[in-house]
């Protein structure tokens, strides 16, 4: 899978967090809990530069707990900083200004040491789109300032916000890669909406999500779709899910557009359980 997908305002938005870098004292790179790998910009270093950096891991209420606790560790092998939280219902947020703080520290004593007045720290928060940017904005501003909505490309201008008196939070369009070269990390972006869904090929979605879950979930797989064993080929395993769940195109006609569309909306609607797509082993060389 190769999608092209770079509209004109991600591209600005590209220039514009470059020019704004030298305004910010930290980034709060956002991710989904779910794919912390695929859900990061691969431009992501090349962009911010050398600016100090605190990876949330959001929609963590979604991700497998065991694997987030993975990838939590794997990021502090790497000399990142991470946390994972649920900007939804507010979970874990009350850690990102203690860990700005703790990054900040030597920078703010310098300041304070060379006489320069304590100001709020200065944070730009950057993430693809659909990651959750407005909705952890407005549960850190406690108020509803930046729009939200579960379509991809919501945002499209920056703006500053206030986060009470300890933190000014510059928000950023959600900046997509032109291409994804990884086909896997494009199919991991679909099922879980990161991408609009009508520039897809759905079904090539619904059989990814499939065969990962026979892979990395089979209880589940079976639990859910009532299965003693997990059919070879896809087209059964379609057809038994068709049949089970009555997408019928005519009396006795399986419709797979349906049948597509169910399996996502599962995945998505974590009727399979909390799920984690990506592993932190694969990116041990």
């Amino acid at each position: 899978m190769t999608i092209q997908w770079f509209p004109g305002h991600m591209a600005k938005a590209r220039r514009e967090v470059t020019e704004k870098l030298k305004l910010v004292d930290i980034i709060f790179e956002l991710v989904d809990a779910r794919l912390p790998i695929s859900s990061r910009n691969p431009m992501i270093d090349e962009i911010i530069q050398q600016k100090p950096r605190l990876v949330l891991l959001n929609k963590a209420d979604m991700a497998d707990p065991v694997i987030t606790n993975r990838w939590l560790a794997y990021f502090k092998q790497e000399g990142i900083p991470a946390l994972a939280i649920n900007s939804h219902a507010g979970n874990g947020l009350a850690a990102i200004q203690k860990a700005a703080k703790e990054i900040l520290k030597e920078k703010f004593d310098r300041m304070k040491s060379r006489g320069i007045k304590p100001r709020a720290i200065r944070a730009m928060i950057v993430g693809i789109p659909n990651v959750g940017k407005s909705t952890l904005i407005n549960r850190l501003a406690k108020r509803n300032i930046a729009k939200t909505g579960n379509m991809p490309g919501v945002t499209k201008a920056q703006q500053w916000i206030k986060a009470g008196k300890e933190i000014e939070l510059l928000d950023t369009p959600g900046i997509l890669w032109p291409k994804f070269e990884d086909e896997d990390t494009g199919f991991k972006l679909a099922l879980t909406g990161a991408i609009k869904d009508a520039i897809l090929n759905l079904q090539d979605v619904a059989v990814f999500a499939l065969r990962f879950l026979e892979a990395y979930y089979p209880e589940r797989l079976r639990e859910r779709y009532e299965l003693d064993e997990i059919p070879e080929d896809i087209l059964d395993l379609f057809n038994h899910i068709g049949r089970l769940r009555g997408c019928y195109a005519g009396r006795a006609e399986i419709d797979y557009d349906k049948t597509t569309d169910l399996i996502i909306r599962d995945v998505r609607g974590e009727r399979l359980g909390k799920l984690t797509l990506d592993f932190p082993e694969e990116q041990i060389q």
